[in-house]
């Protein structure tokens, strides 16, 4: 496959990734139909069953493309902090500040995840347990690495901690959409920065 053929490819499973996610967010998974899918993403039927085998797999596939995303972005904010030489606590700002540009720019993906996350019984539940701890191991290594450079408290649990501030972003995030929409991404991420500081208690 040249590389135009590539590019366009990649292009229209953006556009149905986007039409599934903005579909299933408003309707649910089981009531949304490839019909409908292709409809919104103004293609044919069949262009939806030449990229995926079935709704499932685009919804898996979704979940991939969304979740590595979010991952790459909060991956890039720790790389970018430690190549100017900031600490593991600017780090894991920087991450926040990343998250929060994530979900205000894919909000319906972001509901869509968080819903899944608790949901059972469902094809790609092992797919997206995956896909949640690649991106919470992300976080997981710039405290670990805090811990082991003295910066941060051996007495923190890693996993728990990683998987705290991950779901500290995303549930306010979520609340910052749903019922504080006035505020600014500044706003919420000068909050979140002083939770992650530990700058709440006024000592």
């Amino acid at each position: 496959m040249d590389s135009s053929s590539t590019t366009r490819r990649q292009a229209t499973r953006q556009k149905l990734y986007e039409a599934a996610v903005t579909l299933i967010a408003e309707k649910g998974f089981s009531t949304t139909t490839v019909d409908e899918i292709a409809e919104r993403a103004g293609v044919a039927k069949g262009t939806v069953y030449y990229n995926f085998k079935s709704k499932t797999e685009l919804f898996e596939e979704l979940l991939r493309h969304g979740v590595g995303l979010l991952t790459e972005s909060l991956r890039t904010a720790a790389e970018e902090t430690d190549a100017r030489g900031g600490s593991r606590v600017e780090a894991l700002d920087a991450m926040i500040r990343a998250g929060l540009v994530f979900i205000d720019r894919y909000p319906a993906f972001t509901q869509l995840y968080v819903a899944e996350l608790w949901r059972t019984n469902r094809a790609w539940q092992s797919t997206l347990l995956v896909l949640r701890q690649e991106a919470v191991a992300v976080v997981e290594g710039v405290l670990r690495d805090g811990v082991a450079g003295g910066e941060l408290s051996e007495e923190i649990d890693i996993q728990l901690t990683a998987a705290a501030l991950v779901g500290m972003v995303l549930v306010a995030a979520l609340d910052w959409q749903a019922f504080q929409p006035e505020r600014t991404i500044d706003d919420v991420h000068s909050a979140l920065s002083l939770l992650l500081r530990g700058r709440v208690s006024g000592h």
